[in-house]
Order: C-alpha cells, then sequence, then structure tokens
C-alpha cells in the first residue's frame, strides 16, 4: 500500500520550491553572519549578499574557492592571515 504523503514532485512543484545556494549552507554550518563570513574570506559583503539571495551565482573560481572553504575553512584563514 503506497504512502499517501510520498509523492513524486511535480515540475510546478520544483519551481516553488527556493534553492538554498551552496554558500549560505557553507555559511551557516561555519556558524557565521555574513559579515564574517565576508571579513574572514575577504569576499565583499555586497558580493556574499547577492549570492545568498541568488541575485547572482559565484563564477567557476569563487566555487572552487567555496569549495576549499567548505572543506578546510582553517587553512584558508592561515592562508589569508597577515604575515610579519
Amino acid at each position: 500500500m503506497p504512502d499517501p504523503e510520498d509523492r513524486t514532485l511535480t515540475e510546478a512543484d520544483l519551481v516553488r520550491m527556493k534553492r538554498t545556494p551552496r554558500v549560505k549552507i557553507i555559511r551557516r554550518a561555519l556558524g557565521l553572519t555574513q559579515e564574517a563570513f565576508a571579513e574572514q574570506f575577504h569576499i565583499p559583503i555586497g558580493t556574499l549578499r547577492d549570492w545568498e539571495q541568488d541575485r547572482n551565482s559565484p563564477d567557476r573560481a569563487a566555487e572552487a574557492y567555496l569549495r576549499v572553504i567548505a572543506r578546510d575553512p582553517e587553512a584558508v584563514r592561515r592562508a589569508l592571515a597577515p604575515t610579519d
């Protein structure tokens, strides 16, 4: 007997559903505000907000950078730390 609540999504359902941008997922996983994430990883706050609000998408280089941040944020922080 099929589960009445387990139904296949229609094309209209998929259009209605909002996709969460990857950058927002990464930022939230790190427990950072937009401001803190932008500052720590040297991303302009306006650019970050545009990505998160799906007004713009990261280019391929930015996607690669976000992938590195997601996998090893401490390595990125070390690499961006000022050197004396």
